[in-house]
């Protein structure tokens, strides 16, 4: 009767296995604590808040020189659409102080010159009669009146 016990299989590991499967779920457990712990202290380091407040302050000085182009741009685009137009493009600054850019649209196969405002209580086009051609100017004259 003990031949027959000691010949059965047993699904009971040794206890140097089991010792082998223990120190691998620790060195695991060990790693994955530290990359945690690493990742933890990189939050809460200062090279952290240095890298966010330079993003911040960079987005917030690109935002600030662009801001007058975009509105312009805005600007551009409705009185295209409303003059049935192509818009081109609007310079990147106010080049005289007026609070209107320099911007360009295409009606007719030709160029107009346009002057687009800055500011968010001023958005629109107004052409610019002093650049603008002989033929723009009498066709802006006859929609006006």
């Amino acid at each position: 009767m003990s031949d027959n016990a000691n010949n059965q299989p047993t699904n009971q590991e040794s206890p140097l296995a089991k010792n082998v499967h223990t120190s691998s779920e620790t060195f695991e457990s060990k790693e994955s604590g530290n990359l945690f712990n690493q990742i933890k202290s990189f939050i809460f380091s200062w090279q952290l808040k240095v890298i966010i407040t330079a993003i911040a302050l960079i987005s917030s000085l690109w935002v600030i020189f662009f801001w007058k182009h975009i509105i312009a741009l805005q600007s551009l685009k409705g009185w295209a659409n409303h003059a049935q137009a192509e818009a081109i493009d609007c310079m990147m600054q106010d080049s005289n102080d007026d609070k209107y850019i320099s911007c360009s649209a295409k009606l007719d196969n030709q160029i107009v010159p346009l002057e687009c405002g800055t500011s968010l209580f001023n958005m629109g086009c107004r052409v610019n009669y002093g650049s603008a051609s002989p033929s723009v100017k009498l066709q802006e004259k006859s929609i006006a009146n």
